[in-house]
C-alpha cells in the first residue's frame, strides 16, 4: 500500500498518470446485474443505480441521462445513459416495473455518480413488476467475483 501511495504521489508530482488497480467497493445488501448496476430492494420498490466499478471505469461522469416517471422498464434494457469523458454507456435496468422517481439532482451534479454510487448518485426507483427477476441478479459475493474474472480479460 505504501509503495502504491508513493507511486501515485510521484506520478502526480511527475505529471504522469498512474492508474490504481485497486477492487471497487461492492455493498452486502444489494443485489448486481451483470451490467454493472445495483439495485437496494425494499419491499416492491427498487433503488438503481450504476455500481462503483462501472464508474471507475467509465472515468469522470459528465452526464446522466434521465428517464421520465411513470416509464415503464424491462430487465436487462436500457433506460438511460450516463456520458463520462471516456465514453457513454447505457444503463440498464436490473428489475421490470414503473419508474416512480428519478434522482434529478444528477441533473446539475453528475459527478456524483464518482463520488457516491451507492448514496447521492441512485439514478431511479421503480415499482417492482416481477418480484421472480430478483433471482437472476448476483449477490455482492457474486458481483466481485464477476467483476475481478472480467477485470482479468483486459
Amino acid at each position: 500500500m505504501a509503495c502504491r501511495l508513493l507511486a501515485t504521489r510521484a506520478a502526480s508530482y511527475l505529471k504522469i498518470s498512474a492508474p490504481y488497480r485497486g477492487y471497487a467497493t461492492v455493498l452486502k445488501d444489494l443485489k448486481y446485474a451483470d451490467s454493472h448496476e445495483w439495485a437496494k430492494i425494499d419491499g416492491n420498490l427498487a433503488t438503481v443505480g450504476i455500481t462503483d466499478h462501472a464508474q471507475d471505469h467509465l472515468g469522470d461522469v459528465v452526464y446522466v441521462e434521465l428517464p421520465e416517471v411513470g416509464v415503464e422498464v424491462k430487465q436487462g434494457e436500457s433506460f438511460g445513459a450516463v456520458e463520462s469523458v471516456k465514453a457513454t454507456s447505457d444503463i440498464n435496468s436490473p428489475v421490470s416495473g414503473k419508474v416512480t422517481e428519478v434522482n434529478e439532482e444528477l441533473s446539475n451534479s453528475p459527478g456524483l455518480v464518482n463520488g457516491s454510487p451507492y448514496e447521492k448518485a441512485w439514478i431511479i426507483k421503480v415499482e417492482i413488476s416481477n418480484s421472480d427477476e430478483l433471482s437472476s441478479l448476483m449477490d455482492s459475493d457474486q458481483y466481485s467475483k464477476f467483476c475481478e474474472e472480467e477485470d482479468a480479460k483486459h
